[in-house]
């Protein structure tokens, strides 16, 4: 977690960067090295075949390589009276390469944005936070970047004496399971009576709400929803947990919220995983199947006196789904994810990492449910 500020580093490596093709390399192995675990976690789903994971992997760096290698521009070898518009320039082509790696459509692959370490620094400084990272990164493109890398190192220093991790929500639980690629893909009556158990077992006293992880429930049907909510009868708990609703031209995953009183749909996922999950070609070539993008759809719901900022998986890892939840002020976060294919790799840690950091920056609390 405390070492997220080490990206950036990012933007000065850039800027100096003596050519062009430098800069290149150094857009590259930045990205690559912050996704490392793709081309292991491909291997995982598909096959053990590790070479679609490594096309994978290089694919996806390319709109973070080709931004960031069309807005370089070479720094002056000595002072001239142009040189302060130079710096200025670089530091306004450093801040478009940053804002179109954070924001739809070349945002979608925008993982590991350097703004991620925001949380860290600046724990509780909500969007001055955001603005005061902003401004830090825009400087280490300048010849002054010594002066701010000491200054946001004492931030660092700062953060790190004082780091506590974000409290959970008043009366809710993350259950995290360890089911494996078994996980929601087993519709059986006694599955879901022992998820049930497992979840009453888990609900203390004062526990209002359960969170499950992302596919927990599998296909979401009339029959599962009257099962749970026959299964949590005499019981004031409100599970959320994640499944899949299949239309007649894809499926939407979601987040589903069950009570002995109600069952209802809370969430439908802004943006699945690209390729494994969305595969946007299919509806341009009129055929159907795969997930479907909610992009810009319900960025909070609402369960209860909370207002939530819910995220599912590969949400947690790009910038602008959780900027616009924050936009509608949630009070909390609810991050679920279905990482069995990641084993071996440091993929759900980043996720972690990642929610952690946004819950901190704006003093949110957070509750997070994982299957592994």
């Amino acid at each position: 977690m405390l070492t997220l500020p080490v990206a950036v580093l990012f933007p000065a490596l850039w800027a100096m960067s003596p050519s062009r093709l430098t800069a290149v390399l150094v857009s590259a192995g930045y990205f690559l090295a912050a996704s490392r675990g793709l081309p292991q976690g491909v291997s995982n789903f598909y096959a053990p075949d590790l070479w679609p994971g490594l096309l994978l992997w290089a694919a996806a760096s390319l709109s973070f390589v080709g931004v960031h290698a069309a807005l370089w521009k070479g720094q002056p070898e000595r002072k001239s009276p142009g040189e302060g518009r130079m710096v200025m320039a670089m530091a306004a082509r450093y801040l478009a390469a940053a804002m179109l790696m954070g924001l739809p459509p070349l945002g979608i692959t925008g993982w590991a944005h350097p703004l991620t370490a925001a949380g860290v620094l600046f724990p509780g400084w909500g969007w001055w936070g955001l603005v005061a990272m902003t401004a830090g990164l825009a400087m280490m493109t300048s010849r002054y970047w010594p002066a701010d890398a000491i200054a946001l190192g004492g931030f660092w220093l700062w953060s790190a004496a004082t780091w506590t991790s974000p409290n959970l929500p008043e009366g809710w639980k993350g259950v995290d399971l360890e089911q494996g690629q078994k996980l929601g893909r087993d519709s059986s009556l006694g599955y879901h009576r022992d998820l049930i158990a497992t979840v009453r077992a888990a609900a203390g006293e004062k526990t209002r709400f359960i969170v499950l992880p992302e596919s927990a429930l599998g296909f979401w049907t009339p029959t599962v929803a009257r099962l749970w909510s026959q299964g949590l009868q005499g019981s004031e708990v409100t599970v959320i947990a994640g499944a899949a609703i299949i239309g007649p031209s894809g499926y939407d995953n979601v987040m589903v919220a069950i009570s002995a009183g109600e069952a209802r749909i809370l969430y439908r996922q802004r943006i699945p995983v690209p390729v494994s999950m969305w595969e946007p070609w299919r509806a341009w070539t009129g055929q159907g199947g795969g997930a479907r993008a909610n992009l810009f759809g319900n960025p909070v719901v609402q369960t209860d006196s909370q207002k939530v900022a819910a995220l599912i998986c590969y949400e947690q890892l790009l910038l602008w789904p959780v900027l616009q939840s924050v936009l509608h002020s949630p009070t909390a976060i609810v991050a679920t994810g279905n990482g069995w294919w990641t084993s071996g790799t440091s993929i759900v840690a980043i996720q972690n990492v990642s929610v952690i950091a946004w819950a901190k920056l704006f003093g949110l609390p957070v509750v997070k449910a994982f299957n592994r």
